[in-house]
């Protein structure tokens, strides 16, 4: 359910022992790429994001179907030491998650759960709300969003499924970051959106969802601009095909995921596909000191997949 998180060898030891201290945080994050992703982590420490076992993170996930990146990202920060807060309309998965990140916490520290759907604005302004009431302060956001509706341009109801995708996979992001600022700037927070690939490289019928990526690539490199004279640093990540539930749920069988994943991992130069791990790890990354200088970038994680000839 949850990729290949379950016995993955994380990687960079030292960095993630540094992980630690910056997360006495609180992590807002959304658990699937169906719905959008909003991570924030709220720490007590000055700058940058350091070690998660010193001081208690707080992670938020908010996803319509839980499993795939947010969920394994809510996991990983649970896992060295973060205190999480989680979101989605599905009580019942926000449940399950919650059990998986109070598992791996070093302190056992159970989630906080907050029902709400991110495409809609008075459920972000509570999730926000409801973070900073619980935990006084945020760090870190991360922005996941990632629901994929794929039509002609002749499609009667065109219209309908692009404001459906715009309201997931941007407007849910532009909301959320205007609502965090003032929260990260007291904290010299950071920023991570998840986009795609798609929003690099056109694909036939593709058009919304790859619409919405590059608008949040530009987005990203913007707000780098903005608010890095307030201390926040705004990264973006371009995943390839990342082995979740993403297939399934804009319309194909679990045979024909597997399917398809399969045909990629023979074209991928590095021989497979990504999973929600690899993301997760590069979510760490951003989100640490060792990150600290970097900002405006568009971190791609694609296997080499961008460059291939497929």
């Amino acid at each position: 359910m949850y990729g290949s998180v379950i016995g993955a060898k994380t990687p960079f030891p030292a960095l993630f022992t540094k992980i630690s201290n910056r997360l006495n945080a609180l992590i807002v994050l959304s658990i699937s790429r169906l719905q959008s992703t909003s991570l924030l982590t709220s720490a007590n420490t000055s700058s940058g994001f350091r070690p998660l076992g010193e001081t208690a993170a707080h992670c938020l996930a908010t996803s319509d179907k839980f499993g795939g990146i947010g969920a394994v990202t809510a996991v990983e920060f649970a896992r060295y030491g973060a205190q999480v807060v989680i979101t989605g309309r599905n009580a019942d998965n926000l449940s399950e998650v919650a059990k998986q990140c109070a598992a791996v916490s070093p302190k056992g520290l159970k989630p906080l759960e907050v029902l709400a759907d991110v495409s809609k604005d008075v459920d972000c302004k509570r999730l926000i709300d409801s973070t900073i009431s619980a935990f006084k302060r945020l760090d870190i956001l991360v922005n996941n969003a990632g629901k994929g509706v794929f039509a002609p341009i002749t499609d009667p109801s065109v219209l309908d499924k692009y404001q459906e995708v715009m309201d997931t996979n941007l407007r849910s992001v532009v909301y959320l970051t205007h609502l965090s600022v003032e929260h990260l700037e007291k904290t010299k927070g950071n920023i991570i959106n998840i986009s795609s690939v798609a929003g690099l490289k056109p694909s036939a019928r593709g058009y919304l969802y790859s619409m919405s990526k590059c608008a949040l690539d530009m987005f990203t490199q913007c707000l780098a601009l903005e608010l890095g004279p307030k201390g926040i640093r705004v990264n973006v990540i371009n995943p390839a095909a990342v082995r979740t539930n993403f297939l399934q749920a804009v319309g194909l069988t679990k045979e024909q995921s597997e399917g398809f994943y399969s045909r990629l991992s023979g074209q991928y130069p590095v021989g497979r596909v990504g999973e929600s791990i690899d993301i997760a790890n590069a979510i760490l990354f951003l989100a640490s000191d060792e990150a600290s200088f970097v900002t405006g970038i568009q971190f791609v994680s694609d296997g080499g997949a961008l460059n291939a000839p497929l």
